[in-house]
């Protein structure tokens, strides 16, 4: 049904529940799956510049391994996977690779702590209010 989809990740453990829901979705045979970690840059803004360098590095690395692991388990799905380390605010520079690779679906996790207050964490609010392809949220807040 889809032929490609993005999987944004930021690292951490919840991702799998994210995948279990995007392989239900996808055809093996057929769908890419996009996996991106984006680098927000505004968390380190404030740091003087000479260790900007090393905070960013840590962070890029961190990207790599996040990546490297989810493409992986996707693999040996039989998927076909494409990843992605990118620089910037977390929910424009999603919406930017939607646009750009022609994504036809997101599948992503929400934190959001308060479920009835706010059914969205901010920045998958942001994606589903500013994409252009559907978008799915799988609660993680209790992982």
């Amino acid at each position: 049904m889809y032929s490609d989809i993005l999987v944004p990740t930021d690292g951490g453990p919840s991702v799998e529940t994210v995948l279990e829901h995007t392989t239900d979705i996808a055809d093996a045979d057929g769908t890419t799956v996009h996996v991106l970690y984006v680098i927000d840059d505004g968390a380190f803004l404030t740091l003087k510049d000479d260790m900007k360098t090393e905070v960013l590095e840590d962070l890029r690395s961190e990207g790599e391994r996040a990546v490297s692991e989810v493409a992986e388990d996707l693999d040996a799905d039989g998927f076909e996977v494409e990843t992605a380390i990118r620089r910037g605010s977390p929910a424009e520079t999603i919406v930017s690779y939607v646009e750009d690779a022609g994504i036809e679906l997101v599948t992503m996790g929400t934190q959001a702590d308060k479920y009835t207050e706010n059914m969205l964490g901010s920045t998958s609010q942001k994606v589903v209010t500013k994409s252009p392809a559907p978008v799915l949220t799988v609660n993680v807040a209790e992982e």
